[in-house]
């Protein structure tokens, strides 16, 4: 296992900044996730961290050791990329094995290393296999035990589920969760998809043009987000947001009436408060009373997310139980409490 710690890091192509001087310690043996939307420059990070790219300015240190101008090679880690990027002429058993016959590491070495792998990911009865007989799900794991069979002291993961398909992804997320869990290696994944960072992470990164937002466990950014960003990239489906003014200890929110701020919220001007669907009443028990009507019903079995349209002209989205019988067009009522919601200044930055 291995920390990570990056200084004032920055990346530029030509004149054109795309890091913007991270600070970063990652903990040993966490399992970090780098999480924003496309083009925030995480996988640019990834790949700085890695030694595939340069670093314009800043340091990089694994362990105690600065890796600035150690290659790749050097850097005692093993990276999984969103491609499988396996030989499709051998099998899987000489597909685990071939960076370590390149290594010159002794055969038997070799041998447990891959039974090992192969044990861990539970691809056993897979390793005469050629690639061509095998599903996205068996691809992948392969091409995380070519990954484990280095026995690195740090696992790098460039959006590795983004080429499977829906169950496929939700099988991967567990696997990869319980790998992290049997090996305790420090691990750094990338991804664009808030779901599969809440649901892996230790902690995450939000990143969002080439900066950091915030860091945090998934329950401190879901329940205490640093700024409007944070509040409504992470959580799916997203969170509600009204703007409103606020003076005297009352928001003033347009077309919808007013809320009182809690005692905590000390702020006069433009605000946003924003309100998660789940926490949103239905039947207008709470401090701001809305009325509107559901423009879209979506069933998901265990509940049901409803789309209202209100007096503002704005569509609230609403999370209702699963046995709900409600339908389009169906007039509702709404209640917002002031304790329940997050409160954003005029700069997006959080209140309270």
């Amino acid at each position: 296992m291995a920390a990570v710690t990056l200084s004032e890091v920055r990346k530029s192509y030509g004149q054109v900044p795309i890091i913007h001087g991270i600070d970063l310690a990652v903990n040993s043996g966490e399992f970090l996730v780098l999480v924003g939307p496309s083009g925030c420059g995480k996988s640019t990070l990834l790949r700085m961290i890695a030694g595939l790219e340069e670093i314009t300015d800043g340091t990089i240190a694994i362990g105690d050791r600065i890796v600035n101008d150690l290659p790749a090679s050097q850097r005692n880690l093993s990276m999984v990329f969103q491609s499988y990027a396996l030989y499709p002429h051998m099998s899987v058993r000489k597909n685990l094995a071939f960076g370590l016959l390149n290594l010159k590491m002794p055969r038997q070495e070799i041998e447990r290393r891959v039974a090992e792998a192969a044990r861990i990911l539970r691809i056993e009865e897979l390793l005469e296999r050629k690639p061509r007989q095998l599903s996205g799900g068996q691809k992948q794991r392969v091409a995380i035990g070519r990954a484990i069979v280095r026995e690195p002291q740090l696992f790098l993961f460039d959006e590795p589920l983004s080429n499977l398909d829906a169950e496929l992804r939700v099988q991967m997320r567990v696997e990869l969760a319980g790998l992290y869990n049997r090996l305790g290696t420090t691990m750094i994944y990338v991804t664009h998809d808030q779901v599969e960072a809440m649901t892996m992470a230790t902690r995450i990164v939000v990143l969002n043009r080439g900066r950091i937002e915030q860091v945090g466990t998934p329950y401190e950014l879901y329940n205490a987000p640093a700024n409007l960003f944070v509040a409504t990239f992470i959580g799916s489906p997203k969170m509600n947001v009204l703007a409103g003014t606020a003076a005297g200890g009352k928001a003033e929110i347009k077309g919808l009436g007013t809320l009182p701020l809690p005692d905590a919220i000390r702020s006069d001007g433009a605000i946003s408060i924003g309100v998660r669907p789940e926490q949103v009443v239905i039947g207008g028990a709470g401090d701001l009373r809305i009325e509107g009507t559901i423009s879209l019903v979506e069933y998901l079995g265990s509940e049901v997310f409803l789309y209202v349209r209100v007096a503002s002209g704005e569509t609230l989205l609403v999370q209702a139980p699963g046995q709900s019988q409600y339908k389009i067009h169906d007039p509702i009522t709404l209640g917002v409490s002031s304790k329940e919601a997050h409160y954003f200044d005029g700069d997006g930055l959080r209140l309270g």
